[in-house]
């Protein structure tokens, strides 16, 4: 009962032990909050890389891609474990927005819309169709445009003591009965900056429209361009707007939706050759993505399916004898990649499962009579291999993982101090407590309760310095985006997390349990092995000797 008596008056009376507590609660909040946010960090980059991908990917690594890929999905997609699979294409090209100096290289890719909503978060990332649900397709279109509505009263603004008459804005049926649906559900845009259209509105009273829309061209030959119709393309939103340091993007006036783009691609055959000869397509603006990664976001250009494959010569096509010119049997089409999803609750292991049999199911092609396969098209089915989304991105998911536990095992040789801090004041009270200690061990108290004394009087400080640093550091965490946020408003150039910068708008703001425990558990421990010199040194005073030097 006397080593818990000691124990608390040592820790309340003696302030310099004040100094052992905060020294632990500042390591415990500076860890805790490395730990939260890298930790976030690598949690966004792994959700983000599942939702482009979903959970199984099936691909061979070439631009000559593989054929029979209809077959294969016409024969999973009876499979129990599977939920939904789609065709992707995968090819490099160049793009320029017609009437503007907006030009530069993507990767093009070809997918099929609806399915691809089915297997991963690729809906979720689409500005236009949050607020024009079901105007975003890949069929054929026309530019749509803002226009007077005639039917509705002039709306009067006063501007500079006068008041001015102006109409009414008014979009497309088809868009504007999809605005009121994203309307009627809450939605707004706190994602963009204000347009001139948004301002105008403001002004009149009325609510903002999303986006960018253009007004009719005055010259005929231009609204004679604008009425093509022309296949529609989705871009990365860090192609076609720019993110603003807030982590808002700016859309510029110029590039409206619907506008022209032509991307300029090259063809690839089923044995490597590319065709020298370049395959212009021209395509209407109809959306922007955003996965989040500013590497995809920057590049990433996705069009038809159906379309791609046929620009780039990889739909079924004739096989000809090159000896005889007679059509000798049907060249397979061919695909970059395939995506699945499989049903919930599935564990790794069996994923891992699941992509061994869905290899072999593959591979069994290339010896299936049913198929007439050359040479060279076995081998690019011979070289598919299945894998799930982890090892697919283990690329991108490594290296973070690793930067997150360097990043970690740095700031805990930094808290080494605290445990060499604690040593250091327990020691220093051991020396200034000699007569306790005489008295104690001269009343029968034994050289190991002695010790004892100072090991709980370490770990008492190492629980009042562990809650501390625990609340401090879940507060702080929690509050992080507005710490910074103040911080900015005070002087900007104290901004640490510049959103043109980093993939994600927030700092990671969550604190793990699991990591909160790990935490405070090693904080207890140490500070109780940093008490061990001074209580081995307690535990060695003799009686007599220490009541004589007092």
């Amino acid at each position: 009962m006397y080593k818990l008596f000691l124990t608390i008056r040592y820790l309340r009376k003696r302030r310099i032990a004040y100094f052992a507590v905060a020294a632990v609660t500042l390591c415990v909040m500076m860890v805790l909050v490395v730990m939260s946010i890298m930790g976030g960090w690598l949690e966004q980059v792994k959700v983000r890389a599942r939702g482009l991908l979903g959970d199984v990917i099936v691909d061979n690594v070439s631009f000559s891609g593989f054929p029979l890929y209809q077959e294969f999905l016409d024969e999973i997609s009876a499979w129990p474990e599977v939920v939904k699979a789609t065709p992707v294409l995968y090819t490099w090209g160049l793009y320029r927005f017609d009437g503007t100096t907006r030009n530069g290289y993507s990767r093009v890719v070809g997918i099929r819309l609806e399915d691809v909503y089915e297997v991963n978060a690729f809906k979720v990332g689409l500005f236009y169709e949050k607020f024009y649900p079901g105007t975003t397709t890949f069929a054929p279109r026309r530019q749509p445009f803002v226009v007077g509505d005639l039917d509705a009263p002039p709306i009067a603004v006063r501007e500079y003591d006068e008041e001015q008459l102006y109409m009414r804005p008014r979009l497309p049926a088809a868009y504007r009965e999809a605005l009121e649906k994203s309307r009627a559900a809450g939605l707004r845009d706190e994602d963009s900056t204000e347009t001139m259209l948004n301002n105008m509105l403001a002004r009149m009273g009325l609510p903002p429209i999303p986006g960018v829309y253009a007004s009719p061209p005055v010259l005929e030959k231009e609204l004679r361009a604008a009425g093509n119709e022309l296949p529609g393309i989705i871009v990365g939103r860090d192609i076609i707007a720019f993110r603003e340091t807030d982590g808002r993007y700016s859309r510029p006036e110029r590039l409206p939706r619907g506008c022209k783009l032509t991307l300029t691609l090259w063809a690839a055959s089923a044995i490597g050759n590319v065709d020298p000869i370049p395959i212009k397509q021209p395509f209407r603006y109809a959306d922007d993505s955003r996965t989040g990664i500013y590497e995809i976001d920057s590049q990433h250009v996705y069009c038809d399916f159906g379309l791609l494959q046929k620009l780039l010569q990889m739909d079924a096509a004739e096989r000809i004898d090159p000896e005889t010119g007679e059509t000798v049997g049907t060249v397979p089409a061919r695909c970059s990649q395939i995506q699945i999803k499989v049903v919930e609750g599935m564990k790794l292991d069996e994923i891992q499962v699941l992509c061994r049999r869905m290899e072999e199911t593959y591979h069994g092609y290339i010896d299936d009579e049913r198929f007439d396969l050359d040479a060279f098209e076995s081998r690019l089915i011979g070289s598919v291999k299945a894998m799930t989304w982890q090892e697919s991105q283990a690329h991108i998911i490594g290296p973070v993982e690793k930067e997150r536990i360097l990043v970690t095992i740095l700031f805990g040789i930094i808290s080494l101090v605290a445990v060499t801090l604690v040593m250091c004041i327990l020691y220093m009270i051991v020396l200034q407590k000699t007569r306790d200690i005489g008295i104690v061990k001269s009343l029968g108290g034994s050289s190991s309760g002695v010790a004892f004394i100072f090991v709980l009087y370490g770990a008492a400080v190492g629980i009042a310095g562990s809650i501390l640093g625990t609340v401090l550091g879940v507060l702080f965490v929690a509050n992080i985006n507005e710490i910074q946020d103040f911080l900015i408003r005070v002087n900007p150039a104290w901004r640490v997390w510049d959103m043109q910068v980093y993939s994600f708008d927030r700092i990671p703001s969550e604190v793990s349990t699991y990591d909160t425990v790990w935490v405070v558990a090693i904080a207890i421990v140490a500070a109780t092995l940093g008490s061990l010199v001074a209580a081995w040194r307690a535990g060695r005073m003799q009686p007599v000797e220490a009541v004589r030097y007092e």
